[in-house]
């Protein structure tokens, strides 16, 4: 797990496709400690501390962003029932990365003042951990062939839209086939940017400027990438949504019904977990 997701995986959580989003939401304070501990190694009074911000972080999330996402995907569910346009999709892409935004920049104001007191132990953990993370990376995304690449991409993308609308039909299959396909690979850049901004933020936490800079890094976490890296990102944003318009227009009423009960139910499990957190 990257350093990005760790902060802001609480506000994500009910974003990734959790089958289970109250179970999963109401145990984000334990996912959560373990993760940082994984990373961190934290002990003693600073196990004390780490509880009581990530307890400040999910009350800041269930009182603030969950009613934002209450509000997101029962507009969306509203879209999807109709059908998508571009102008829908884009709205959705922003919208979501708002809310990522958001949550980042709160989880790294609360991780700031402990990040900043981290001990040389606990930053050589640290180290060692993303090279672990690079390691997995290596055997889940640059292994075998580019064919071989190609085909666990499509297999991931299948898997994604399946868990939204149900069975894909063959034609739609083949679509996102069609996708996959025209995307130039782009992995090896991926690892070179995740390897730069861990390196980015060992520097800063070794400098003891998490304080000043974290929020805005945190934020901004597509910044600074490489112009080949950017270009083929863009791409691959401009390709998803060429896919998700055409899509849209070949669901069944079976399968555009799936989509709106998942969207409706996510809304009604944000409802409620921001209620049980108001009381």
């Amino acid at each position: 797990m990257t350093w990005r997701r760790l902060l802001v995986a609480a506000a994500l959580l009910v974003l990734s496709g959790c089958s289970a989003v109250q179970l999963g939401y109401r145990n984000a304070d334990t996912f959560l400690r373990w993760q940082a501990n994984s990373y961190l190694d934290f002990e003693g009074a600073e196990s004390e501390e780490l509880d009581q911000r990530i307890a400040s972080f999910l009350a800041w999330h269930r009182g603030k962003a969950l009613p934002q996402y209450v509000a997101l995907v029962e507009d969306a569910a509203v879209r999807g029932g109709r059908g998508l346009s571009r102008e829908d999709l884009v709205w959705g892409y922003d919208a979501v990365r708002e809310q990522v935004r958001e949550g980042l920049r709160t989880a790294a104001r609360e991780a700031a003042p402990m990040l900043d007191r981290l001990r040389p132990e606990q930053l050589a953990h640290l180290e060692r951990r993303f090279g672990e993370d690079n390691r997995k990376f290596s055997r889940d995304f640059l292994s075998g062939t580019p064919e071989d690449r190609r085909n666990r991409r499509l297999k991931r993308n299948i898997e994604r839209l399946e868990d939204w609308v149900g069975t894909l039909t063959e034609a739609q299959v083949e679509r996102v086939k069609q996708y996959s396909d025209r995307l130039p690979p782009n992995e090896a850049l991926r690892d070179r940017d995740r390897r730069r901004r861990q390196a980015e933020l060992l520097a800063m936490l070794r400098a003891r400027e998490a304080g000043k800079r974290l929020e805005d890094w945190a934020a901004h976490w597509d910044g600074g990438r490489d112009p080949a890296y950017q270009a083929v990102a863009r791409a691959q944003v401009a390709e998803y949504m060429n896919l998700l318009a055409d899509l849209d227009k070949s669901l069944a009423a079976a399968q555009r019904e799936n989509l709106v009960r998942r969207l409706r139910g996510y809304a009604a499990d944000f409802a409620a977990l921001a209620k049980s957190g108001a009381k």
